[in-house]
């Protein structure tokens, strides 16, 4: 048996399918993943997120702290509740796990870290806070359940009402506490949405009243679906401790300027550049009938070989879709060997769909 979220009980209740997911009994689904994946693009769905890890960093000296074990530049928020995407590396530029930095006032920032890498991130922020004089409080108080889709805010605030009031004027990729509640715009779907962390005994109760409400119930199936379609990353898929976020579609991520910041991976991800970045994480869609998985080869005709991080049928597109680490000479078209057979497929810029809309 594994860890569980305040809610597991409620999923059981609902019937869910529950499967282990870094070490947590998850629900995966509660009957058709596929309709689960449409309410959210359509309508509105709600995630059990609470296996996720907030946790706040805090101290005088937390954004300097930041500077260093990020590879983004947490410099560039100066806005209480704005919010950033980053990498935190290790010395070789490896990817330790992706997650997100929200700046709630000089000495108090919040991060999000991933339900499998959250034993691994604590040790690893701790392990460089003495120095700084931080600390690390992780809220294992907080369950965190995200509603989204195009209608997901308004029948949240329904639910919700004058609990969170402003929030729907709330920009994308910003947070703000409405009393016990911490609700951000920010999802892993491509949808319009909230992620809304809460006291761990308040959880079920909102459930059940956002499920009342026509906010769908949806596992962890429909959420790897949705983020692929919408060109996110999964860590232990699409990029890990021994791959760098410049081969992971994550050079973005990276905050080379000021040049006088030091960072950790700094070093190791200069030194790759100045080499040349051998490879690169594309998009790719199968021309074909087949389904693209993980860890399936990928043949670059002149060039050399790849490997499928993701893959899956798209629900949206209705057709196969993935994520492949190729060389970086790669061009438009490629291999992939599915069980033995050579099928082509083209390789697409990412995202798949975004906000309901196909985009390749």
């Amino acid at each position: 048996m594994g860890f569980k979220t305040p809610l597991y009980d409620t999923h059981v209740a609902a019937g869910a399918r529950i499967v282990d997911f870094g070490g947590w009994d998850m629900p995966v689904n509660y009957g058709s993943q596929i309709e689960e994946h449409h309410a959210v693009r359509r309508d509105a769905g709600m995630f059990d997120v609470s296996h996720m890890l907030v946790t706040d960093i805090v101290g005088p000296r937390a954004r300097e702290y930041l500077r260093y074990v990020l590879a983004n530049d947490v410099a560039k928020l100066k806005a209480s509740g704005k919010a950033l995407y980053s990498c935190m590396l290790n010395e070789h530029g490896g990817v330790i796990d992706d997650l997100i930095v929200y700046f709630m006032d000089d000495a108090l920032f919040r991060v999000v870290l991933n339900a499998g890498r959250r034993d691994a991130d604590l040790a690893w922020l701790k392990r460089h806070a003495t120095a700084f004089q931080v600390e690390i409080r992780p809220r294992t108080d907080l369950a965190m359940i995200a509603v989204q889709g195009p209608n997901a805010r308004e029948k949240a605030v329904h639910v919700l009402g004058d609990a969170i009031a402003g929030a729907l004027d709330l920009q994308p990729f910003f947070g703000r506490e409405f009393g016990s509640y911490f609700v951000s715009r920010t999802g892993y779907t491509g949808e319009d949405g909230w992620e809304i962390a809460l006291p761990a005994a308040q959880a079920p109760d909102l459930w059940q009243r956002l499920k009342a409400a026509g906010v769908a119930q949806c596992g962890l199936g429909a959420r790897d679906t949705l983020r692929l379609e919408a060109g996110m990353n999964l860590h232990g898929n699409d990029m890990d401790e021994s791959v760098t976020p410049l081969e992971s579609g994550l050079g973005w991520t990276v905050a080379f300027e000021p040049e006088d910041r030091d960072f950790i991976g700094r070093s190791a991800l200069e030194a790759l550049r100045a080499r040349g970045v051998p490879r690169k994480l594309v998009g790719l869609v199968l021309e074909e009938r087949g389904v693209l998985r993980s860890h399936q080869k990928v043949i670059v005709p002149d060039v050399g070989e790849g490997e499928l991080t993701s893959g899956t049928f798209s629900p949206t597109l209705e057709r196969s879709i993935g994520f492949a680490r190729v060389p970086s000479a790669t061009t438009d078209r490629v291999l992939v060997d599915i069980r033995g057979k050579l099928l082509p497929a083209r390789v697409v810029k990412y995202p798949f769909v975004r906000n309901g809309k196909a985009l390749v």
